[in-house]
């Protein structure tokens, strides 16, 4: 007895493990946790295979593997990188002054039980955060199919994942400098679309266009798979979006609600656009116009009326069609797939109409809710966040990228650009020869 009193005397006197999940201040809602377990199986379901579908339908058909295995791989590398470190640079402690989280949470060590502020633990939070960690750089492939070495894009992708994607998130969403300054931003029209579109620009215009661009006509070998794809992206946005209110409430159903209607409003207006332009509507303009209206939704979903939804789907179409066309025809940039041009100006634009449509006036929360204190005000920070972000996504994008093709050329040769991916980049010759 004496030696059992003893024992349990000595672990009585060892210091107290610091790390933070043996501690739960609040209780965890199982509720709330299935539903984010849902929405991050629905984003990682837009990237594989939603996204790598959408974008492979678009390219010819000799690139179609070479589009499935950049985004597959950019998932792998982006989510082992967040994993390691990604998560901690974006969600970690304030203590860099706004810019940068502190490194506490390095190897996911020293997680909270629940995530501050819900009742989902904070595993359940990196996870769901993750998927958006790992489809953010997939979504810049669009801007690089048929002549991006894979090398390139796996490191270029590794390295924006902690240079550009961690900062922004930490500045907007993790309590940094700009969240301080009250700019508001659902499910990631700032964090996701603007860097990733300003960056994908700015990777297109380094690469260089792509042989035959403007002159030959370079069509999608395979609408109805873009077709596929883009309704998996539509279904899976409902967890993007519907999944950032961290909760199972109403919250997160009116996210979706937005979500979908102005993914409608959007997608009927791009076929009306090209039935008027062209003569009739196509598969790929729907799906085009509906993942326009999507991204252009994502920052405001959760704040927004149906009704403000609605427009902000008809801004989207209306806007991101002729930004095609500027890019595209006016500059003659090949941003291939227009990533720039959807998801960047959809992203941007959705973030100036939260300053508008949060208003109480058109069905919003309201800015005393938010603590915006008036619609100039509101206009005026987030205005401030589009301008800085995409700037700061371009500028460290580009030194990226040159510095990477000091050792690992960008671009493929032009025999192989003419052959195709398929064959010369990833290996698939020796299906062929078997």
């Amino acid at each position: 007895m004496f030696r059992r009193i003893a024992a349990f005397a000595a672990l009585a006197a060892l210091p107290v493990t610091a790390r933070a999940q043996d501690v739960v201040d609040v209780t965890e809602n199982s509720g709330d946790t299935a539903w984010l377990l849902t929405a991050s199986a629905l984003v990682l379901l837009m990237t594989l295979p939603g996204l790598g579908l959408f974008y492979g339908g678009l390219v010819r058909s000799k690139n179609f593997l070479s589009v499935f295995l950049q985004v597959g791989a950019i998932a792998a590398v982006a989510s082992t990188v967040w994993i390691a470190v990604g998560y901690t640079l974006a969600f970690g402690d304030d203590s860099m002054g706004g810019w940068l989280g502190g490194g506490q949470h390095w190897m996911l060590y020293n997680l909270a039980a629940v995530y501050p502020g819900y009742e989902v633990p904070e595993s359940m939070f990196v996870l769901f955060q993750m998927t958006f960690a790992a489809i953010t750089p997939a979504l810049m492939v669009g801007a690089w199919v048929d002549r991006a070495r894979f090398a390139f894009v796996i490191a270029f992708c590794a390295l924006w994942g902690l240079i550009v994607y961690a900062p922004v998130a930490h500045w907007v969403w993790g309590g940094g400098w700009l969240a301080q300054m009250g700019v508001l931003d659902f499910a990631g029209g700032l964090v996701v679309h603007t860097t990733a579109g300003a960056s994908a620009l700015v990777v297109a215009l380094l690469l260089g266009r792509r042989q035959g661009f403007p002159n030959s006509p370079l069509l999608p070998h395979a609408p109805g798979i873009t077709m596929l794809g883009a309704v998996l992206l539509w279904v899976g946005w409902f967890g993007f979006n519907g999944g950032s209110a961290l909760a199972a409430t109403g919250a997160a159903a009116n996210a979706i609600i937005n979500t979908h209607v102005a993914a409608c409003v959007a997608a009927l207006v791009w076929i009306l656009i090209e039935r008027i332009t062209f003569g009739k509507p196509t598969t790929v303009g729907f799906a085009t116009g509906a993942v326009a209206g999507l991204a252009t939704v994502t920052p405001a979903a959760g704040y927004i009326s149906p009704g403000a939804a609605m427009l902000i789907g008809v801004a989207a179409a209306v806007v991101c069609y002729y930004a095609i066309q500027l890019v595209k025809q006016k500059l003659k940039i090949d941003d291939s797939l227009d990533v720039f041009a959807v998801h960047g100006v959809g992203g941007m634009l959705g973030s100036l109409a939260v300053g508008l449509f949060l208003s109480a006036g058109f069905g919003g929360a309201g800015f005393d809710a938010m603590g915006a204190g008036s619609m100039g005000a509101q206009l005026g920070v987030q205005a401030l966040a589009v301008a800085v972000i995409a700037v700061f996504s371009a500028v460290a994008s580009a030194l990226i990228a040159i510095a990477i093709n000091l050792f690992v050329p960008m671009r493929v040769s032009e025999d192989d650009e003419l052959q195709g991916l398929d064959i010369t980049s990833h290996g698939e010759r020796a299906w062929e020869m078997d």
